[in-house]
């Protein structure tokens, strides 16, 4: 397989291919993230470095793949509860502040709907940790939405993160990639990504009712989204999984 794949800094122009071709590809839910934005909206502009495009030379003019990763600084020995929205808190105020940065985390990789199976995440995975290393960086870090997990989720996030196969690989096949590219699953991050909302906003984000109060399993949700009825509202708190890459 023939992908060509760059970072913005290498090719801005591809900055216009990434919004493009991947309606579908995340739960509609999944965009109301309050931290996704403070992200998105300069991530061309201030991290072009860390954010990639992959082109197959067959579909000129649109990508297959994308991928988003931000350096911050992290001394704690444990990477947080917080994943995914506390990745880019920290890199929002170390930007701010001036920090030197000393690790990378990735935020998405994500492969166009119709191009899924064919092996391009891996690609973009390689991709990333050799730019992180290009740049000096001796870790990459990433809060891992495990891409089986929707089809199970009343079960405990530690509980799948710890499921292998024979091989002793992880049965989830986003975690192997990882676990393939050298990649070290550390612990869950329990409250990776926070989503709330009215009830009206569930309702339009899902299509479901939401007129119970309790646990709401909604297509796509790594785990049950929690209803109150009697509060007009509803919250979601996603478990991602850390894993550690050595550069």
């Amino acid at each position: 397989m023939t992908i060509d794949i760059a970072s913005l800094a290498e090719r801005p122009e591809l900055a216009a291919l990434l919004d493009e071709d991947f309606d579908g590809a995340w739960p509609p839910f999944m965009l109301w993230d309050p931290m996704g934005s403070v992200y998105y909206c300069v991530a061309h502009e201030l991290y072009p470095e860390f954010v990639f495009a992959a082109v197959d030379p067959a579909e000129p003019g649109r990508a297959v793949a994308r991928a988003y990763a931000v350096p911050l600084r992290w001394t704690e020995p444990e990477l947080p509860d917080g994943g995914w929205d506390r990745m880019i808190q920290r890199a929002t105020v170390d930007r701010l502040s001036g920090a030197e940065t000393n690790i990378v985390s990735a935020l998405e990789i994500c492969i166009r709907p119709d191009r899924r199976g064919g092996g391009l995440s891996a690609l973009m995975l390689d991709a990333m940790r050799r730019a992180a290393a290009e740049q000096g960086y001796d870790t990459l870090v990433a809060p891992v939405r495990p891409n089986g997990k929707h089809a199970q989720p009343d079960l405990p996030m530690t509980e799948y993160a710890r499921r292998v196969r024979p091989d002793g690989l992880p049965v989830d096949p986003w975690l192997r990639v990882h676990v393939r590219a050298g990649g070290r699953i550390e612990r869950v991050a329990t409250r990776s990504m926070t989503i709330s909302g009215t009830l009206a906003d569930w309702r339009r984000w899902t299509g479901l009712p939401f007129d119970t109060s309790g646990p709401v399993r909604v297509p796509g949700a790594l785990v049950p989204v929690h209803c109150d009825v009697a509060h007009d509202h509803a919250v979601y708190v996603e478990p991602n999984v850390w894993v550690r890459h050595r550069l």
